[in-house]
């Protein structure tokens, strides 16, 4: 592995897919934080505290992953603000999409756990409140699709990656200003299993939107890449 200290609070890990190989691990196992993940993490951070003198945060580090297709994975560590800007992101964005989505308590509660190990990091443990008003308007009806926006076709693909191949959603992939939306629709899925798979591709994305009918204006402003089955397709 090549490790690279970036400034204080920052270090970089490269590992090659024979290292990823010798270890018995690939990104899915850090998007999950398997335990496999939580050591290869540990010995990740011991060897930058020799190589490079980092000095991990005491409470909470963000981490962050890119794939590099036919290389390896990069690993990024940095200190956490708190909530971190990643777990952050992905309650504001619950907090948008609460309505529309309806999550029960259970899922909430799935979410605690999510945002627990986003924010504490791998093999780190710190307490996170996130107050998420559960209560719906009667005048709000439950929705059906969300779009999520992606840097990158990579992004996309990891994300459907981490998916259950028996998700029976719906899903159209498209391109507008050098991005990419992807229009989930429940289709034959249960609301839980659809909202788990909204709350994962904030794991690699990010909301664009849980209105109806927002797909039309991706129609008419952006190009249709996917027009079916776009995660099966994308999965390889």
């Amino acid at each position: 592995m090549r490790i690279k200290r970036v400034d204080e609070k920052t270090v970089k890990c490269f590992l090659t897919n024979e290292e990823l190989e010798a270890y018995e691990i690939d990104y899915k196992d850090f998007v999950m934080h398997s335990d496999k993940a939580k050591q290869v993490v540990q010995e990740i951070l011991e060897q930058a505290a020799v190589e490079v003198g980092y000095k991990p945060p005491k409470f909470a580090f963000d981490l962050q992953i890119m794939v590099l297709q036919d290389q390896g994975i990069l690993l990024t560590f940095s200190e956490s603000d708190g909530l971190g800007g990643h777990a952050k992101q992905l309650l504001d964005c619950l907090k948008d999409m609460q309505q529309t989505l309806q999550l029960s308590k259970e899922q909430l509660g799935m979410l605690d756990g999510m945002t627990d190990a986003a924010v504490a990091g791998v093999g780190q443990e710190q307490p996170v409140e996130a107050a998420v008003e559960t209560k719906k308007p009667a005048s709000v009806q439950k929705s059906d699709e969300a779009i999520f926006v992606f840097e990158s076709i990579r992004d996309v693909m990891g994300y459907a990656a981490v998916l259950p191949v028996t998700l029976r959603v719906k899903s159209a992939l498209y391109e507008m200003k050098d991005r990419y939306y992807l229009y989930l629709n429940k289709g034959g899925a249960a609301y839980e299993r659809f909202s788990r798979a909204c709350i994962q591709a904030m794991e690699f994305g990010k909301l664009y939107s849980a209105q109806p009918d927002q797909r039309l204006l991706l129609e008419e402003h952006g190009r249709c890449l996917v027009e079916d089955k776009a995660i099966q397709k994308l999965r390889g």
